[in-house]
C-alpha cells in the first residue's frame, strides 16, 4: 500500500470530524449522514444549535427506565420501529440511543434515560430498540461506552473498576445489545477508564468491541469528548462529533508524518463512514422513507407508558370502581412530568394530563375536584396543604400525583439524595391522614425513599410515561389498562444502604467502584438486606398460577419450561423471570443473578407454556488470570421467580465445566477495603490526579487554583458559553442547572471544540502556561 500524499491525507482526516452540530462530512461521493438525539424521541432541533431549546415536535415515548418495566421485548421493538419511521421522516439517519450504561446508583442524574441495573435485561432491551430502529433503516448508537454510570464530573473523571466486575456488569449489556442487534455506531463515552479516556481507549474500541464482539460499524465520539484524535483514531474512533472547526486535524496528519500513527487507520474509518453512509442511502432506495402517523404513535407510547406502570402496593382499591367524588391531587395532573431532562429532550406532538382524562373517562358520574398542593419546584406552603386536605376529606378517593420535579434529576448532574421534595412528602402525609382510600402514583425516572409507603391504599410507579403518561396512568387506574410492569431496579429502604454510596460519586476526578459485584439486587438478595420493593416486582389485577416447572438439557445448555395460567376475571400479563445460583462456587458470586425471562400476556383463564433458554454464560463467571468466561463444574440452582426475592420454583441441574477452579477470596463484607480492593484490581491503584499543573483536560473549576487562572476563570466561562451553547439562555431550571454544571466540569479543551477551532489548541497550550506561573497553594 501506497503512503497518502499530504494533500490526501489532510482530505481524509477531515471527513473523521462532524461537518457541523448533527451531520457528517459528505465521504467518498456519498450525501452527509444527519443524526439526532434520542432515545425515547427523536429530538431534531430547527437550527445548528447544541442547546436544548426549540426542536421539531416528535412523539415522546417513555423513557427507558419506563420501558425497561414493561420486561416486553416485543413492545420496545414496535417502540423502536415507530421512533426508525419519525426519524426518516425528518430525514435522520441514526438515532443517538439507546442508552444502556448500568444503574450503579440510583442518584445517578440520567437513570432515567437507561434500563436497567441488570446488564442482561438492559442488553436485551438494547438490543430489541435497536432492532426496531434499525427495521425502518435508521441506524441505531448504543452510547455511552463505556462505564459513564455518573454525571458528576463524567467528562474527565477516571473509573476504577476490577476487571471482572467490568465484564460480568459494565459490559455485558453492551456486548448483548452488539451481538443481538448489529448496531450501526457506538458512542464512546467522555470518562476515562483505568486512566485512559473511552475516546483513547484501543482495549475497548478495538479489541473488546470490534475484535471481540465483531462490532463492525462507526464508534462515534459524545458530543466533545475526544481528547487526543490522533490518539483516538488509532483506538478505533471514526467520528468526532459535532464539528470542532478541523481543531484536531494538524495534529493528526502530524502523528502520521512523524509514524506514531499509521495511515492505514485513518483508512479504516474512512471506509467505515462510507459504509454508513451507504447504509443510510440503501434505506431511501429500499423505500423505507419514513411516516409520521403522529395519532397511530401516540397510541402506541400510552400503550407503552401503561406497560410499564408497576403496582407497587393495592390493598384492593384499585382499579377504582365508581369512585363517586373524586380529588385529584398535586400538580402533576396538569402539568406533568413525563421525560427527564437534559439531551434527550422532546417536544411532544401532544401531551395528556391526568386531570384532563380522568374528567373525559368519568364523565358527568362523578365528581373530581383538584388542589395543586405544591409548587413547581416542589415547594408547598399551608395554604396549598390545607386546601389538598379538604378536598381529600370531602372525597371518597384522593389520589395524589407526587415525584421528583424536573431540577431533582437530569443529564449533567446527579441527585443529591433520593428523597421526594419535602413539599411532596408533607403534602402525601397531610392527605392519607384524613383519607385512608388515597392512591399515590409517582413520577420519577429513578427510585426514591418512601418511608411511607405502606400507608396509601395503593402505590403506583408510574415513572416518566412520555406524552401519553396522563391518560395511560389514568386508564391503568380505572381499570381500563392493566398496570404491566416489573422494576427493572431495586427501591432501597434509604440510600445509605447502599454499598455503592460509600464512593458515589466520588472524588472529582476519580471514582473507585468498592463495591464490585454488589450492584442492585445483586447486594440486597446476597447480604439480605431488604429493598423497599425489590428487582421485578409488580402487582396485577389478576392473579397467576406458575405449575410444571420442568428444567431439560445437558452439558451448559438447559431449556427452563412453566406453565402459566391466568386464574382471574381480568386481562394481564406476568414477567417469567429465571435467576441462577451457583450451589459450589468457589469464587465469589453473588446469591443469584438474572439469565433470561419472558413477558406473557393471557386472557382470563388462558394458559401458556413459557421456555427460557439457558446457555454457557448463564452460569460462566469471568477468570481474570485466563481473561476468559469460566464455567467451573457442578450443581447450580435454577429459580423460577416472580421477583428477585418471590420464588416460585427451585431446581438443582448439574452442569459440565472446567474441574479445576482456583478458590477466590471470600468477600464477607459487601464494601471493599483498601487492601481488598487493591487486590481486586489487580495492579497499583493510582492516586487521583492533581490539579497542578495545568492542562488541556483541566476544568474551569481548576483555574481558580492559581491567582491568574481565578482572574480569568469568569471570562472562560463566558467564552465556554457562548461556544457550546450559543446563548446563556435556557428554557428551564433543569437546563439551566445542567449547562452550568457541565460548563463548570468541562475541560478547557472544549473551549476549542465547541469554539469550532477558535482557539487554536497551540494556543490554549500558550494560555495554560501563562496561567500556571503563579500556583496557590491550593490542592485537591
Amino acid at each position: 500500500m501506497t503512503s497518502p500524499t499530504s494533500e490526501d491525507l489532510a482530505t481524509q482526516v477531515r471527513l473523521l470530524s462532524g461537518r457541523d452540530n448533527w451531520s457528517t462530512e459528505a465521504v467518498e461521493g456519498h450525501r452527509p449522514v444527519v443524526v439526532a438525539d434520542g432515545p425515547h424521541g427523536v429530538r431534531r432541533p430547527d437550527a445548528d444549535q447544541l442547546g436544548i431549546g426549540s426542536a421539531l415536535p416528535a412523539t415522546c415515548f417513555p423513557t427507558a427506565s419506563s420501558l425497561a418495566a414493561s420486561w416486553d421485548l416485543d413492545l420496545i421493538e414496535q417502540v423502536g420501529a415507530a421512533l426508525g419511521r419519525e426519524s426518516r421522516a425528518r430525514d435522520v439517519d441514526v438515532l443517538l440511543g439507546p442508552g444502556l450504561n448500568l444503574k450503579r446508583h440510583p442518584a445517578g442524574g440520567r437513570n432515567f434515560e437507561y434500563f436497567s441495573e441488570d446488564p442482561l435485561l438492559s442488553g436485551r432491551m438494547a438490543a430489541a430498540m435497536v432492532r426496531g430502529l434499525q427495521s425502518q433503516g435508521v441506524g441505531g448508537c448504543l452510547k455511552h461506552f463505556a462505564v459513564n454510570n455518573q454525571e458528576a464530573g463524567r467528562m474527565v473523571v477516571d473509573v476504577l473498576v476490577d476487571d471482572r466486575t467490568l465484564r460480568e456488569l459494565y459490559l455485558t449489556g453492551f456486548e448483548i445489545a452488539v451481538r443481538e442487534s448489529a448496531p450501526w455506531t457506538v458512542m464512546c463515552a467522555y470518562n476515562r477508564v483505568g486512566g485512559t479516556y473511552c475516546s483513547d481507549h484501543r482495549w475497548l474500541l478495538t479489541d473488546v468491541l470490534r475484535d471481540e464482539w465483531g462490532f463492525d460499524g462507526v464508534v462515534m465520539s459524545d458530543w466533545g469528548a475526544v481528547n487526543d484524535r490522533a490518539a483516538a483514531v488509532a483506538a478505533g474512533l471514526d467520528l468526532e462529533m459535532p464539528t470542532s472547526g478541523k481543531a484536531f486535524d494538524r495534529e493528526v496528519v502530524a502523528a502520521v508524518e512523524r509514524g506514531k500513527l499509521d495511515a492505514a487507520a485513518v483508512e479504516r474509518s474512512v471506509a467505515r463512514l462510507a459504509r454508513l453512509a451507504e447504509r443510510a442511502e440503501s434505506a431511501v432506495a429500499d423505500g423505507l422513507a419514513g411516516a409520521d402517523d403522529a395519532e397511530a404513535h401516540h397510541v402506541l407510547a400510552g400503550r407503552a407508558a401503561a406497560a410499564g406502570t408497576v403496582l407497587l402496593t393495592n390493598d384492593g382499591i384499585l382499579p377504582l370502581a365508581s369512585p363517586g367524588r373524586l380529588a385529584v391531587i398535586g400538580g402533576f395532573a396538569t402539568r406533568p412530568r413525563y421525560q427527564g431532562a437534559g439531551s434527550s429532550q422532546v417536544t411532544p406532538t401532544r401531551l395528556d394530563t391526568a386531570l384532563d382524562a380522568f374528567r373525559d373517562r368519568l364523565g358527568d358520574d362523578t365528581r373530581v375536584a383538584f388542589a395543586p398542593g405544591y409548587a413547581l419546584d416542589g415547594s408547598t406552603t399551608d395554604t396549598l396543604v390545607e386546601a389538598a386536605v379538604a378536598a381529600a376529606r370531602d372525597a371518597d378517593v384522593a389520589v395524589v400525583f407526587a415525584g421528583l420535579p424536573g431540577a431533582y434529576e437530569s443529564e449533567g448532574f446527579d441527585r443529591d439524595h433520593l428523597r421526594l421534595p419535602d413539599g411532596h412528602t408533607r403534602l402525601v402525609e397531610a392527605v392519607v391522614a384524613v383519607n385512608p382510600r388515597t392512591v399515590v402514583v409517582l413520577a420519577n425516572g429513578a427510585p426514591v425513599e418512601l418511608p411511607w409507603a405502606d400507608r396509601p391504599a395503593a402505590l403506583v410507579e408510574g415513572y416518566l410515561a412520555g406524552q401519553a403518561g396522563g391518560s395511560a396512568i389514568v386508564d391503568v387506574l380505572l381499570g381500563h389498562a392493566e398496570p404491566g410492569g416489573r422494576l427493572a431496579e431495586s427501591f432501597p429502604v434509604a440510600a445509605e444502604d447502599l454499598p455503592a454510596s460509600a464512593a458515589f460519586p466520588g472524588e472529582p476526578r476519580q471514582v473507585r467502584y468498592l463495591e464490585g459485584l454488589h450492584v442492585g439486587y445483586r447486594f440486597h438478595d446476597t447480604f439480605a438486606v431488604p429493598a423497599r420493593f425489590p428487582f421485578g416486582h409488580g402487582g396485577s389485577y389478576t392473579t397467576f398460577a406458575w405449575s410444571e416447572v420442568e428444567v431439560n438439557g445437558a452439558g451448559q445448555r438447559f431449556t427452563v419450561s412453566v406453565t402459566v395460567t391466568n386464574t382471574g376475571e381480568r386481562a394481564g400479563s406476568e414477567a417469567v423471570q429465571v435467576y441462577v445460583a451457583d450451589v459450589d462456587a468457589t469464587v465469589h458470586r453473588p446469591a443469584q443473578e438474572l439469565r433470561g425471562f419472558a413477558k406473557v400476556h393471557l386472557a382470563p383463564g388462558e394458559a401458556e407454556r413459557v421456555h427460557v433458554d439457558l446457555g454457557p454464560r448463564a452460569f460462566a463467571h469471568w477468570d481474570v488470570e485466563r481473561r476468559d468466561w469460566l464455567v467451573a463444574a457442578g450443581t447450580f440452582e435454577v429459580r423460577v421467580a416472580a421477583s428477585s426475592v418471590d420464588v416460585r420454583e427451585r431446581v438443582r441441574i448439574e452442569v459440565d465445566g472446567e474441574s479445576e477452579v482456583p478458590a477466590s477470596p471470600h468477600r464477607p463484607e459487601p464494601l471493599a477495603d483498601e487492601a481488598t480492593f487493591a487486590a481486586m484490581f489487580g495492579r497499583e491503584v493510582p492516586d487521583a490526579d492533581p490539579v497542578l499543573p495545568l492542562h488541556r483536560n483541566s476544568t474551569l473549576d481548576d483555574l481558580a487554583a492559581t491567582p491568574l487562572g481565578r482572574a480569568v476563570q469568569p471570562l472562560l466561562a463566558r467564552a465556554a458559553s457562548r461556544a457550546m451553547l450559543g446563548s446563556l439562555h435556557e428554557p428551564d431550571a433543569a437546563t439551566r442547572r445542567m449547562f452550568a454544571t457541565i460548563l463548570r466540569e468541562s475541560p478547557l479543551r472544549s473551549l476549542v471544540l465547541f469554539g469550532q477551532g477558535r482557539p487554536s489548541l497551540a494556543a490554549l497550550d500558550r494560555v495554560l502556561r501563562v496561567l500556571d506561573l503563579q500556583p496557590s497553594r491550593r490542592r485537591r
